[in-house]
């Protein structure tokens, strides 16, 4: 049914701006019966109100962003169909008054109706491209630029606005239907956990608690949207993994002690599952702690980490370190040490950390892990290091191999269809796109309704 009204009112949208935009051919044609000035009127605030509201169905759930972003799509695709009626009634036209008026009149007529329609037409697409480019997010910065390079070329300009308006109408399909899905189940909280989430960062990253910089994307707000309690581990971006563990164990205790929640579920992304797994078992924290999962951590290193620090000459090593740790200094750690960060992260140094971190009875462990299956299927720098990853440690998330993650009672190794894969980003929500096959945030919410099935 939203369907059928959606295309009701998106004819009528069309018919009221290919009349807006034709307004001289349409007096043309009704010359002879004139046509009341009070017609005139309402069509031109119908077209004022179709820029204002170009679609009037899911007005009730996308809000805010999402709402300026669906509309600007909406503009859109009614530029395009417009569009393509507007080129049809004009060529129909003068094919059909050839020979029945001057060639002054028939010019005129036609450039008058030219000048109308692209005044008309560049309205909505203005008010529509304005929109989708400030708001969407799945369009990327690619196709925000290949939009402003091939604007100016026909008929490329259109078959890259298609491409455009493709892209930032299944985002709004995503987001529309995410609404729908928590609305459906907002009584159920399946993300109301016994203890609260703690979120722990992986490295050379910050806990940025809100807005774009988020290192855990668009993954909080829908936990909290289906009951979660969520905290943030906010140890150090770039230190060792015992000086991080040192640090979560203090968030813990502090938290247990403000709240009084007794315990608490961990969820640590890349070095912070380590992090974790040191703080438990080292740090005298274990009683304070349900659950642990790590995302994507490379419990047993990265070899090709042991090779490039072999390799590397020191000189070389020791200006990156001097220039992460000063830019990481900007960022909040008190104490950035790179090569320590990155040094705990060698296939070597997790094999002697796993003979003296132990798991502790009574916690539960489990992982998860996934891998890009084609370089192309990551962001810089994961699009990069990909072959140089694989020829060390195989398939792999961009960063980790697949044989690194692994760890606890319960393993679960993510393959979505098609060819792009989940790369080491991805698991963490940090570019915020939407994945074929693969919703992150929905990963998220059943890990965490697992936790809480569980008794966690």
């Amino acid at each position: 049914m939203r369907a059928v009204l959606k295309w009701i009112y998106r004819i009528i949208c069309v018919a009221v701006i290919t009349v807006c935009a034709l307004n001289p051919m349409v007096k043309a044609v009704f010359a002879d019966k004139g046509i009341p000035g009070y017609a005139a009127v309402i069509f031109g605030l119908l077209f004022i109100l179709i820029n204002f509201l170009p679609s009037l169905v899911n007005r009730s759930l996308i809000k805010g962003r999402h709402r300026v972003c669906a509309d600007g799509a909406e503009l859109l695709i009614l530029f395009m169909i417009s569009l393509t009626l507007c080129i049809v009634l004009v060529i129909a036209g003068i094919v059909k008054h050839v020979g029945e008026s001057s060639v002054s009149g028939r010019l005129g007529i036609t450039a008058g109706t030219i000048a109308s329609a692209v005044f008309i037409l560049s309205v909505i697409f203005w008010n529509g491209i304005i929109r989708i480019y400030t708001t969407s997010v799945q369009l990327g910065i690619r196709h925000r630029v290949w939009g402003i390079i091939l604007g100016w070329i026909f008929p490329v300009n259109l078959v890259m606005l298609g491409k455009m308006i493709k892209i930032v109408s299944g985002e709004v399909k995503t987001e529309d239907g995410r609404l729908r899905t928590n609305a459906a189940r907002r009584s159920e909280m399946i993300c109301r956990t016994k203890y609260p989430i703690l979120l722990v960062h992986g490295v050379f990253f910050r806990d940025f608690k809100q807005g774009f910089l988020n290192y855990w994307g668009r993954i909080p707000d829908e936990l909290i949207a289906n009951g979660a309690t969520i905290c943030y581990g906010g140890q150090q971006s770039a230190a060792s993994v015992a000086e991080c563990g040192a640090e979560l164990a203090d968030c813990i205790r502090r938290i247990v002690a403000e709240t009084g929640c007794e315990k608490v579920n961990i969820i640590g992304h890349s070095k912070g599952g380590l992090d974790s797994r040191y703080a438990i078992a080292k740090c005298g924290i274990a009683d304070m702690v349900a659950s642990l999962t790590t995302v994507n951590t490379p419990h047993r290193g990265c070899e090709f980490a042991d090779y490039l620090l072999e390799k590397i000459p020191e000189g070389v090593k020791n200006h990156v370190a001097s220039t992460y740790n000063a830019a990481l200094l900007r960022l909040g750690d008190h104490d950035p040490d790179f090569l320590k960060a990155v040094y705990d992260l060698t296939h070597s140094s997790c094999a002697r950390f796993n003979e003296e971190v132990e798991d502790v009875p009574g916690v539960y462990y489990q992982s998860f892990g996934s891998c890009m299956k084609k370089a192309g299927g990551g962001r810089f720098p994961l699009n990069y290091s990909f072959h140089l990853v694989k020829y060390f440690d195989g398939p792999n998330d961009g960063l980790v191999g697949e044989g690194s993650f692994r760890w606890g009672e319960n393993y679960v190794f993510l393959t979505p269809p098609g060819n792009r894969g989940i790369s080491h980003g991805d698991m963490i929500d940090l570019n915020r796109e939407n994945i074929p096959g693969f919703d992150v945030r929905e990963f998220y919410i059943q890990v965490v309704n697992d936790l809480k099935n569980r008794g966690f």
